[in-house]
């Protein structure tokens, strides 16, 4: 029988080497490889002005000096997770951007003409830049529903280098998942990735919270 061709010994150490490398990286504590965050429509509604408060605490709007306008209508969220590379290294200073509707199915957007008014108390937009350990957070409201969509949150991220890119964050559980047209287009895996739960908080009574990283191939 004819003898497979021997590979020269440095090629087989590296390839060892590698092989390794990588089974040990979990114990050595070393980042483990991340598959990207699926890319998700920007959508029609990217806020078309953006308003004067714009920080990560959407509930709550203060338009004159610190007289606040009330508190959002909705089921107050901490949203929080890790801007990261495929490497599983953080990306510090990425700029973080959300914008979803309010508790009436209402976007901050002069397109939007649904039958409901705006949420007064609600910012609709907000933005914030990732730590050291690439991690952003922001306060707003689990999302709900609207005609043809389930509820979801658009998330824009600028990174350092200049990359861009835009998701959606869908809420496990809820009914309108199976028949939201833009989700139904990707991949089990890939709809997995973008669905995450909403549970209560554990270290703020009455609050809900929900993770999700996000990892830039």
């Amino acid at each position: 029988m004819p003898h497979e061709p021997r590979q020269p010994r440095r090629r087989q150490l590296l390839f060892a080497a590698a092989g390794l490398t990588t089974g040990l990286a979990p114990a050595l504590g070393l980042p483990a490889a991340r598959t990207p965050t699926p890319v998700q429509s920007r959508g029609p509604f990217y806020p078309d002005r953006l308003p004067l408060d714009r920080d990560n605490d959407l509930t709550r709007r203060m338009p004159k000096g610190n007289a606040a306008d009330g508190v959002a209508r909705g089921e107050i969220t901490d949203l929080a997770g890790r801007v990261l590379t495929t490497e599983g290294a953080p990306l510090e200073g990425a700029l973080v951007e959300i914008w979803q509707c309010d508790a009436n199915g209402r976007y901050l957007h002069t397109g939007d003409r649904g039958g409901a008014p705006r949420d007064p108390g609600f910012q609709g937009y907000g933005r914030t830049r990732t730590d050291s350990d690439g991690g952003y957070r922001f306060r707003t409201i689990k999302p709900v529903p609207y005609p043809g969509r389930a509820p979801h949150i658009h998330i824009a991220v600028t990174a350092a280098d200049g990359r861009q890119f835009v998701t959606q964050v869908y809420v496990e559980g809820a009914p309108e998942n199976p028949g939201d047209f833009l989700r139904r287009r990707l991949p089990p895996a890939e709809r997995a990735a973008v669905t995450v739960p909403f549970h209560p908080a554990a270290d703020a009574p009455g609050l809900l919270a929900a993770h999700f990283d996000i990892v830039l191939g």
